[in-house]
Protein backbone atom coordinates (compact mmCIF):
# COMPACT_ATOMS: atom_id res chain seq x y z
CA UNK A 1 0.00 0.00 0.00
CA UNK A 2 1.06 3.63 -0.48
CA UNK A 3 1.12 6.06 2.79
CA UNK A 4 -1.91 8.71 2.76
CA UNK A 5 -1.10 11.75 1.08
CA UNK A 6 -2.25 15.03 1.18
CA UNK A 7 -5.99 15.39 -0.70
CA UNK A 8 -5.80 18.77 -3.27
CA UNK A 9 -9.06 20.22 -3.28
CA UNK A 10 -11.23 17.82 -6.10
CA UNK A 11 -10.00 14.71 -5.72
CA UNK A 12 -10.79 11.57 -4.62
CA UNK A 13 -9.33 9.95 -0.94
CA UNK A 14 -6.34 8.33 -1.43
CA UNK A 15 -3.09 8.04 -3.53
CA UNK A 16 -2.98 9.95 -6.97
CA UNK A 17 -1.86 8.15 -10.15
CA UNK A 18 1.50 10.19 -9.85
CA UNK A 19 2.09 8.78 -6.37
CA UNK A 20 1.76 5.32 -8.08
CA UNK A 21 3.77 6.01 -9.94
CA UNK A 22 6.74 7.06 -7.58
CA UNK A 23 7.04 3.62 -6.11
CA UNK A 24 6.91 2.28 -9.70
CA UNK A 25 10.09 -0.43 -9.87
CA UNK A 26 11.36 1.24 -13.01
CA UNK A 27 11.99 5.04 -14.28
CA UNK A 28 9.08 6.58 -15.53
CA UNK A 29 9.01 8.33 -18.79
CA UNK A 30 8.36 11.88 -18.41
CA UNK A 31 5.42 11.48 -20.52
CA UNK A 32 3.14 9.32 -18.04
CA UNK A 33 4.06 12.43 -15.41
CA UNK A 34 2.69 14.93 -17.91
CA UNK A 35 -0.22 16.65 -16.57
CA UNK A 36 -3.09 19.15 -18.00
CA UNK A 37 -6.15 19.30 -16.22
CA UNK A 38 -7.54 23.13 -17.01
CA UNK A 39 -10.71 24.16 -15.03
CA UNK A 40 -13.21 23.42 -17.97
CA UNK A 41 -16.32 25.13 -16.29
CA UNK A 42 -19.52 23.33 -14.74
CA UNK A 43 -21.90 23.90 -17.73
CA UNK A 44 -24.97 21.26 -18.13
CA UNK A 45 -25.50 19.35 -21.39
CA UNK A 46 -28.55 19.19 -23.34
CA UNK A 47 -29.78 15.83 -23.52
CA UNK A 48 -30.62 16.56 -27.53
CA UNK A 49 -27.43 16.63 -28.26
CA UNK A 50 -27.63 12.62 -27.92
CA UNK A 51 -31.53 12.51 -28.99
CA UNK A 52 -32.07 14.90 -31.80
CA UNK A 53 -31.88 15.16 -35.82
CA UNK A 54 -30.94 18.53 -35.93
CA UNK A 55 -27.70 18.53 -33.63
CA UNK A 56 -26.65 14.91 -35.32
CA UNK A 57 -27.16 16.48 -38.97
CA UNK A 58 -25.12 19.28 -37.56
CA UNK A 59 -22.28 16.77 -36.81
CA UNK A 60 -22.96 15.27 -40.79
CA UNK A 61 -22.50 18.58 -42.40
CA UNK A 62 -20.24 20.49 -40.01
CA UNK A 63 -18.05 18.03 -38.33
CA UNK A 64 -17.40 14.58 -39.92
CA UNK A 65 -16.07 16.15 -42.93
CA UNK A 66 -13.91 17.95 -41.36
CA UNK A 67 -11.93 15.81 -39.05
CA UNK A 68 -9.17 12.85 -39.31
CA UNK A 69 -10.40 9.95 -38.90
CA UNK A 70 -8.68 6.41 -38.18
CA UNK A 71 -9.88 4.16 -41.16
CA UNK A 72 -7.37 0.63 -40.46
CA UNK A 73 -4.18 -0.43 -40.37
CA UNK A 74 -1.41 0.29 -42.75
CA UNK A 75 -1.02 -3.67 -42.96
CA UNK A 76 -4.37 -4.03 -44.06
CA UNK A 77 -3.19 -2.12 -47.30
CA UNK A 78 -0.21 -3.94 -47.94
CA UNK A 79 0.19 -4.48 -51.41
CA UNK A 80 -0.64 -2.60 -54.94
CA UNK A 81 -4.29 -2.92 -55.07
CA UNK A 82 -5.62 -3.60 -51.77
CA UNK A 83 -8.35 -1.22 -50.61
CA UNK A 84 -10.42 -0.52 -47.62
CA UNK A 85 -14.15 0.91 -47.88
CA UNK A 86 -14.82 3.50 -45.44
CA UNK A 87 -18.29 4.37 -44.72
CA UNK A 88 -19.24 7.62 -42.37
CA UNK A 89 -22.72 9.12 -42.26
CA UNK A 90 -23.73 8.36 -45.66
CA UNK A 91 -20.17 9.78 -47.21
CA UNK A 92 -17.98 6.38 -48.33
CA UNK A 93 -14.89 6.19 -49.24
CA UNK A 94 -12.49 3.62 -51.33
CA UNK A 95 -8.44 3.44 -49.76
CA UNK A 96 -6.09 1.58 -52.24
CA UNK A 97 -2.75 1.39 -52.19
CA UNK A 98 -1.37 2.15 -55.70
CA UNK A 99 1.03 0.93 -58.04
CA UNK A 100 3.89 3.15 -56.73
CA UNK A 101 2.72 2.18 -53.26
CA UNK A 102 0.82 5.35 -52.16
CA UNK A 103 -2.44 5.65 -50.03
CA UNK A 104 -5.40 7.72 -51.99
CA UNK A 105 -8.83 8.10 -51.30
CA UNK A 106 -11.69 7.79 -53.63
CA UNK A 107 -15.16 9.01 -53.09
CA UNK A 108 -16.59 5.39 -53.62
CA UNK A 109 -19.31 6.43 -56.03
CA UNK A 110 -19.61 6.29 -59.49
CA UNK A 111 -19.25 9.38 -61.53
CA UNK A 112 -22.16 7.94 -64.53
CA UNK A 113 -24.59 6.80 -62.49
CA UNK A 114 -23.66 7.04 -58.63
CA UNK A 115 -23.60 3.16 -57.81
CA UNK A 116 -21.01 2.26 -54.95
CA UNK A 117 -17.42 1.12 -56.93
CA UNK A 118 -16.55 -1.78 -54.01
CA UNK A 119 -19.16 -2.93 -51.90
CA UNK A 120 -16.65 -4.44 -49.46
CA UNK A 121 -12.76 -4.39 -49.04
CA UNK A 122 -10.43 -6.29 -51.46
CA UNK A 123 -7.48 -7.14 -52.35
CA UNK A 124 -4.87 -6.88 -55.93
CA UNK A 125 -7.21 -4.60 -57.29
CA UNK A 126 -6.33 -3.47 -61.22
CA UNK A 127 -8.50 -0.87 -61.38
CA UNK A 128 -11.44 0.58 -59.55
CA UNK A 129 -14.75 -0.64 -62.07
CA UNK A 130 -18.33 -0.28 -61.80
CA UNK A 131 -20.46 -3.16 -61.48
CA UNK A 132 -23.51 -1.27 -63.60
CA UNK A 133 -22.16 -0.18 -66.79
CA UNK A 134 -18.59 -0.60 -66.55
CA UNK A 135 -16.93 2.57 -66.04
CA UNK A 136 -13.37 2.00 -65.09
CA UNK A 137 -10.95 4.31 -63.37
CA UNK A 138 -6.88 3.50 -62.47
CA UNK A 139 -6.24 3.22 -59.04
CA UNK A 140 -3.89 6.52 -59.64
CA UNK A 141 -7.71 7.84 -59.75
CA UNK A 142 -7.96 8.74 -64.04
CA UNK A 143 -10.43 7.29 -66.12
CA UNK A 144 -9.55 4.49 -68.11
CA UNK A 145 -12.18 3.56 -70.13
CA UNK A 146 -16.13 4.38 -70.87
CA UNK A 147 -18.36 1.91 -72.76
CA UNK A 148 -19.70 3.38 -75.69
CA UNK A 149 -17.78 6.08 -75.08
CA UNK A 150 -19.26 7.59 -78.71
CA UNK A 151 -22.29 8.40 -76.23
CA UNK A 152 -20.80 10.86 -73.84
CA UNK A 153 -19.03 13.64 -76.21
CA UNK A 154 -19.81 15.54 -73.01
CA UNK A 155 -17.22 14.39 -71.02
CA UNK A 156 -13.50 15.33 -70.74
CA UNK A 157 -10.60 12.63 -69.34
CA UNK A 158 -9.56 15.72 -66.89
CA UNK A 159 -13.11 16.29 -65.39
CA UNK A 160 -13.83 12.53 -64.52
CA UNK A 161 -11.33 11.87 -62.02
CA UNK A 162 -12.02 10.86 -59.24
CA UNK A 163 -12.91 13.17 -56.47
CA UNK A 164 -9.95 12.55 -53.15
CA UNK A 165 -9.94 12.94 -49.49
CA UNK A 166 -6.10 13.90 -47.85
CA UNK A 167 -4.81 10.45 -46.36
CA UNK A 168 -1.57 10.60 -43.91
CA UNK A 169 -0.62 7.84 -41.29
CA UNK A 170 0.38 7.63 -38.01
CA UNK A 171 1.28 4.24 -35.51
CA UNK A 172 0.69 1.84 -37.95
CA UNK A 173 -2.71 3.57 -38.55
CA UNK A 174 -4.19 5.11 -41.90
CA UNK A 175 -6.32 8.27 -41.76
CA UNK A 176 -8.69 10.28 -43.67
CA UNK A 177 -9.56 13.46 -43.76
CA UNK A 178 -12.36 14.96 -46.56
CA UNK A 179 -11.68 18.93 -45.61
CA UNK A 180 -8.19 19.89 -48.19
CA UNK A 181 -7.78 23.10 -45.94
CA UNK A 182 -7.67 20.53 -42.88
CA UNK A 183 -4.54 21.15 -40.28
CA UNK A 184 -1.77 18.19 -41.78
CA UNK A 185 -2.57 14.94 -39.06
CA UNK A 186 0.83 15.42 -37.39
CA UNK A 187 -0.51 19.01 -36.67
CA UNK A 188 -3.60 17.62 -35.31
CA UNK A 189 -2.87 15.35 -33.10
CA UNK A 190 -0.51 16.88 -30.86
CA UNK A 191 1.24 15.47 -28.30
CA UNK A 192 0.09 12.20 -29.32
CA UNK A 193 3.49 11.00 -31.48
CA UNK A 194 5.39 12.11 -28.83
CA UNK A 195 3.25 10.34 -25.69
CA UNK A 196 3.39 7.04 -28.19
CA UNK A 197 7.08 7.18 -29.69
CA UNK A 198 7.99 4.86 -26.88
CA UNK A 199 5.19 2.52 -27.40
CA UNK A 200 5.59 2.22 -30.82
CA UNK A 201 2.33 0.99 -32.26
CA UNK A 202 3.75 0.69 -35.40
CA UNK A 203 5.82 -2.56 -34.57
CA UNK A 204 2.54 -3.97 -33.30
CA UNK A 205 -0.56 -6.37 -35.50
CA UNK A 206 -3.99 -6.46 -35.53
CA UNK A 207 -4.85 -9.70 -33.52
CA UNK A 208 -8.51 -8.99 -32.62
CA UNK A 209 -11.13 -6.90 -34.15
CA UNK A 210 -14.79 -7.28 -32.80
CA UNK A 211 -17.61 -5.01 -33.78
CA UNK A 212 -21.63 -4.53 -33.06
CA UNK A 213 -24.34 -2.63 -33.90
CA UNK A 214 -25.15 -0.52 -30.41
CA UNK A 215 -28.77 0.60 -29.75
CA UNK A 216 -27.89 4.64 -28.66
CA UNK A 217 -25.97 7.86 -30.14
CA UNK A 218 -22.60 7.50 -30.86
CA UNK A 219 -21.91 9.39 -28.44
CA UNK A 220 -23.64 8.14 -25.42
CA UNK A 221 -21.24 4.86 -26.21
CA UNK A 222 -17.98 6.35 -26.26
CA UNK A 223 -18.63 8.62 -23.30
CA UNK A 224 -18.72 5.11 -21.55
CA UNK A 225 -15.17 4.56 -22.34
CA UNK A 226 -13.77 7.88 -21.31
CA UNK A 227 -14.42 8.21 -17.38
CA UNK A 228 -13.77 5.80 -14.49
CA UNK A 229 -16.11 7.07 -12.57
CA UNK A 230 -18.72 4.31 -13.45
CA UNK A 231 -16.80 1.38 -11.99
CA UNK A 232 -18.29 1.52 -8.65
CA UNK A 233 -21.55 0.76 -9.75
CA UNK A 234 -21.01 -0.71 -13.19
CA UNK A 235 -17.94 -3.14 -12.68
CA UNK A 236 -17.80 -3.44 -9.09
CA UNK A 237 -16.12 -6.97 -9.38
CA UNK A 238 -12.97 -5.51 -10.15
CA UNK A 239 -12.74 -2.54 -7.32
CA UNK A 240 -10.04 -4.78 -5.44
CA UNK A 241 -7.68 -4.06 -8.62
CA UNK A 242 -8.28 -0.88 -9.86
CA UNK A 243 -7.85 2.71 -8.48
CA UNK A 244 -11.09 4.12 -10.48
CA UNK A 245 -11.03 7.15 -8.69
CA UNK A 246 -7.54 8.03 -8.04
CA UNK A 247 -7.49 8.27 -11.89
CA UNK A 248 -5.27 10.89 -13.80
CA UNK A 249 -7.43 12.93 -16.68
CA UNK A 250 -5.62 15.19 -18.95
CA UNK A 251 -6.28 17.11 -22.14
CA UNK A 252 -3.16 18.48 -24.56
CA UNK A 253 -5.12 20.99 -27.33
CA UNK A 254 -8.43 20.70 -29.04
CA UNK A 255 -7.99 16.94 -30.18
CA UNK A 256 -6.14 14.70 -27.76
CA UNK A 257 -7.64 13.64 -23.43
CA UNK A 258 -6.48 10.79 -21.89
CA UNK A 259 -7.19 8.83 -18.75
CA UNK A 260 -4.44 7.19 -16.68
CA UNK A 261 -6.08 4.43 -14.47
CA UNK A 262 -3.61 2.21 -12.15
CA UNK A 263 -4.33 -1.80 -11.73
CA UNK A 264 -3.07 -3.95 -8.96
CA UNK A 265 -4.46 -1.07 -6.66
CA UNK A 266 -7.59 -1.22 -4.82
CA UNK A 267 -10.46 1.65 -5.31
CA UNK A 268 -10.41 4.43 -2.57
CA UNK A 269 -14.31 3.41 -2.20
CA UNK A 270 -12.54 0.24 -0.17
CA UNK A 271 -10.73 2.72 2.25
CA UNK A 272 -7.11 2.39 2.38
CA UNK A 273 -7.13 -1.10 5.01
CA UNK A 274 -9.91 -2.49 2.62
CA UNK A 275 -7.65 -4.84 0.70
CA UNK A 276 -4.95 -6.74 1.43
CA UNK A 277 -1.21 -6.88 -1.16
CA UNK A 278 -2.27 -10.50 -1.19
CA UNK A 279 -5.48 -10.12 -1.64
CA UNK A 280 -4.92 -7.89 -4.74
CA UNK A 281 -2.01 -10.13 -6.29
CA UNK A 282 -4.73 -12.80 -5.97
CA UNK A 283 -7.46 -11.39 -7.49
CA UNK A 284 -5.25 -9.31 -10.77
CA UNK A 285 -4.19 -13.23 -11.23
CA UNK A 286 -7.54 -14.60 -11.39
CA UNK A 287 -9.26 -11.24 -13.31
CA UNK A 288 -6.11 -12.56 -15.70
CA UNK A 289 -7.52 -16.72 -15.82
CA UNK A 290 -3.78 -17.04 -14.65
CA UNK A 291 -5.01 -17.98 -10.91
CA UNK A 292 -2.15 -20.84 -10.41
CA UNK A 293 0.87 -18.47 -11.83
CA UNK A 294 3.43 -17.85 -9.25
CA UNK A 295 4.61 -14.01 -8.91
CA UNK A 296 7.71 -12.89 -8.49
CA UNK A 297 7.64 -13.28 -4.17
CA UNK A 298 10.41 -10.43 -3.66
CA UNK A 299 8.71 -7.75 -4.96
CA UNK A 300 7.69 -4.42 -2.53
CA UNK A 301 4.46 -4.36 -4.24
CA UNK A 302 1.98 -6.32 -6.12
CA UNK A 303 2.44 -3.88 -8.63
CA UNK A 304 6.06 -4.60 -8.34
CA UNK A 305 5.29 -8.67 -8.96
CA UNK A 306 2.86 -8.39 -11.68
CA UNK A 307 4.79 -5.53 -13.85
CA UNK A 308 7.56 -8.24 -13.69
CA UNK A 309 5.24 -10.84 -14.24
CA UNK A 310 4.19 -9.29 -17.76
CA UNK A 311 8.21 -8.00 -18.42
CA UNK A 312 8.99 -11.72 -18.29
CA UNK A 313 6.31 -12.90 -20.26
CA UNK A 314 6.75 -10.57 -23.07
CA UNK A 315 10.54 -10.85 -23.15
CA UNK A 316 9.47 -14.42 -23.99
CA UNK A 317 7.03 -14.06 -26.64
CA UNK A 318 7.57 -10.71 -28.00
CA UNK A 319 10.01 -8.89 -30.01
CA UNK A 320 11.80 -6.30 -28.01
CA UNK A 321 14.07 -5.29 -24.74
CA UNK A 322 11.31 -4.98 -21.91
CA UNK A 323 14.10 -4.97 -18.93
CA UNK A 324 13.07 -1.35 -18.20
CA UNK A 325 9.68 -1.19 -18.91
CA UNK A 326 7.46 0.19 -16.04
CA UNK A 327 4.97 -1.41 -14.03
CA UNK A 328 2.47 1.32 -14.94
CA UNK A 329 3.26 0.52 -18.72
CA UNK A 330 2.27 -3.09 -18.64
CA UNK A 331 -0.38 -3.29 -15.75
CA UNK A 332 -2.11 0.27 -16.31
CA UNK A 333 -5.27 1.42 -18.60
CA UNK A 334 -3.41 4.32 -20.31
CA UNK A 335 -6.63 5.62 -22.21
CA UNK A 336 -6.32 8.12 -25.24
CA UNK A 337 -8.69 9.55 -27.25
CA UNK A 338 -8.47 11.52 -30.47
CA UNK A 339 -10.95 13.62 -31.50
CA UNK A 340 -13.62 12.68 -32.66
CA UNK A 341 -13.88 8.82 -32.53
CA UNK A 342 -10.45 6.98 -31.91
CA UNK A 343 -9.16 5.63 -28.90
CA UNK A 344 -5.57 4.14 -28.75
CA UNK A 345 -4.31 2.56 -24.96
CA UNK A 346 -0.40 3.05 -24.61
CA UNK A 347 1.93 1.52 -22.78
CA UNK A 348 3.16 -2.55 -23.99
CA UNK A 349 0.57 -4.89 -22.94
CA UNK A 350 -1.63 -5.64 -25.79
CA UNK A 351 -2.85 -2.48 -26.96
CA UNK A 352 -6.49 -2.36 -26.75
CA UNK A 353 -8.40 0.30 -29.69
CA UNK A 354 -11.96 1.59 -29.77
CA UNK A 355 -13.57 3.30 -32.53
CA UNK A 356 -17.23 4.85 -32.85
CA UNK A 357 -19.11 5.35 -35.54
CA UNK A 358 -22.91 6.29 -36.13
CA UNK A 359 -24.59 3.60 -37.87
CA UNK A 360 -25.55 5.02 -41.22
CA UNK A 361 -27.59 8.53 -40.42
CA UNK A 362 -29.08 7.06 -37.51
CA UNK A 363 -29.08 9.28 -34.37
CA UNK A 364 -29.94 6.68 -32.04
CA UNK A 365 -27.48 3.36 -33.35
CA UNK A 366 -23.51 3.08 -33.86
CA UNK A 367 -21.19 0.79 -34.64
CA UNK A 368 -18.36 0.18 -31.43
CA UNK A 369 -15.59 -1.70 -32.89
CA UNK A 370 -12.69 -3.14 -30.24
CA UNK A 371 -9.07 -3.97 -31.63
CA UNK A 372 -6.11 -5.47 -29.89
CA UNK A 373 -3.06 -5.19 -31.46
CA UNK A 374 0.18 -7.38 -30.12
CA UNK A 375 3.70 -6.88 -30.37
CA UNK A 376 5.85 -8.74 -33.51
CA UNK A 377 5.85 -12.37 -32.12
CA UNK A 378 10.00 -13.35 -31.61
CA UNK A 379 10.35 -14.18 -34.78
CA UNK A 380 9.83 -11.08 -35.83
CA UNK A 381 7.44 -11.83 -38.89
CA UNK A 382 4.18 -9.84 -38.99
CA UNK A 383 1.41 -12.24 -38.53
CA UNK A 384 -1.54 -11.27 -41.21
CA UNK A 385 -4.31 -8.85 -39.73
CA UNK A 386 -7.20 -10.16 -38.74
CA UNK A 387 -10.44 -10.09 -40.22
CA UNK A 388 -13.50 -8.33 -38.53
CA UNK A 389 -15.52 -10.73 -35.80
CA UNK A 390 -19.49 -8.97 -36.44
CA UNK A 391 -21.30 -10.05 -33.42
CA UNK A 392 -24.89 -10.05 -34.19
CA UNK A 393 -28.08 -7.93 -32.34
CA UNK A 394 -27.85 -10.74 -29.39
CA UNK A 395 -24.70 -12.06 -29.31
CA UNK A 396 -22.94 -10.80 -26.25
CA UNK A 397 -19.34 -9.33 -26.19
CA UNK A 398 -18.45 -11.88 -24.53
CA UNK A 399 -19.55 -14.39 -27.29
CA UNK A 400 -16.03 -13.66 -28.71
CA UNK A 401 -13.53 -15.49 -27.47
CA UNK A 402 -10.45 -13.54 -28.81
CA UNK A 403 -11.97 -11.12 -25.49
CA UNK A 404 -11.56 -13.93 -22.59
CA UNK A 405 -11.41 -10.84 -20.29
CA UNK A 406 -12.67 -7.62 -21.79
CA UNK A 407 -15.91 -8.86 -23.11
CA UNK A 408 -17.64 -9.52 -20.40
CA UNK A 409 -16.64 -6.36 -18.61
CA UNK A 410 -17.95 -4.36 -21.89
CA UNK A 411 -21.45 -6.53 -21.77
CA UNK A 412 -21.65 -4.56 -18.22
CA UNK A 413 -21.35 -0.96 -20.11
CA UNK A 414 -23.88 -2.70 -22.39
CA UNK A 415 -25.94 -2.96 -19.85
CA UNK A 416 -26.17 0.80 -19.34
CA UNK A 417 -25.68 2.35 -22.80
CA UNK A 418 -29.18 1.61 -24.54
CA UNK A 419 -30.82 2.49 -20.96
CA UNK A 420 -29.00 5.91 -21.26
CA UNK A 421 -29.93 6.77 -24.75
CA UNK A 422 -33.98 5.60 -24.03
CA UNK A 423 -33.58 7.73 -20.25
CA UNK A 424 -31.97 10.61 -22.21
CA UNK A 425 -35.39 10.40 -24.17
CA UNK A 426 -37.98 10.21 -21.08
CA UNK A 427 -35.55 13.26 -19.42
CA UNK A 428 -37.90 15.62 -18.06
CA UNK A 429 -35.45 18.50 -17.52
CA UNK A 430 -33.18 17.53 -20.70
CA UNK A 431 -30.21 18.51 -18.92
CA UNK A 432 -26.98 16.23 -19.05
CA UNK A 433 -24.53 17.41 -15.46
CA UNK A 434 -21.13 16.46 -15.51
CA UNK A 435 -18.48 16.00 -12.80
CA UNK A 436 -15.61 18.83 -12.80
CA UNK A 437 -12.72 16.29 -12.77
CA UNK A 438 -13.58 12.66 -13.00
CA UNK A 439 -15.65 13.54 -16.58
CA UNK A 440 -13.47 16.73 -17.53
CA UNK A 441 -12.75 14.50 -20.36
CA UNK A 442 -16.54 14.68 -21.96
CA UNK A 443 -16.25 18.46 -21.53
CA UNK A 444 -13.41 18.72 -23.25
CA UNK A 445 -14.99 16.40 -26.42
CA UNK A 446 -17.76 18.54 -26.26
CA UNK A 447 -15.87 21.80 -26.06
CA UNK A 448 -13.95 20.91 -29.06
CA UNK A 449 -17.32 19.44 -30.88
CA UNK A 450 -18.93 22.91 -30.20
CA UNK A 451 -15.79 24.40 -31.76
CA UNK A 452 -16.54 22.50 -34.93
CA UNK A 453 -19.83 22.95 -35.21
CA UNK A 454 -19.87 26.94 -34.95
CA UNK A 455 -16.69 27.52 -36.85
CA UNK A 456 -18.28 25.49 -40.06
CA UNK A 457 -21.44 27.28 -39.78
CA UNK A 458 -19.42 31.46 -40.14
Amino acid sequence: MIAGVSIPRGRSQGPSYQDYLDVDSHPVPGVLRAQSQPDLGMATLDATRYTGQAFFDLEVTRMWPRVWQMVCREEELLSAGDAVVYDIVGYSWVVVRTATGELRAYANSCLHRGRRLLDADARGLEHLHCKYHGFRWGLEGGLLSIPCRWDFPQLKDEDMRLPEARVATWGGFVFLNMDPGAPPLAEYLGVLPAHFARWRLEDCWKAVHVAKVIPCNWKVAQEAFMESYHVIATHPQILPVIADANSQYDVFGDHVNRNLTAFAAPSPHLGQSGVSDAEVLQQMLALWRSPGVQAPSNAATPRAALGELNRRAFARSFVGDYAQVTDAEVLDALVYNVFPNFSPWGGFAPNIIYRWRPQGRQVDACVMEVMILKRLPKNGARPAPVPVHWLGAAEPWSAASELPILGAVIDQDMGNMPEVQTGLLASRTGLVHLGRYQELRLRHFHRTLDRYLAAAGN
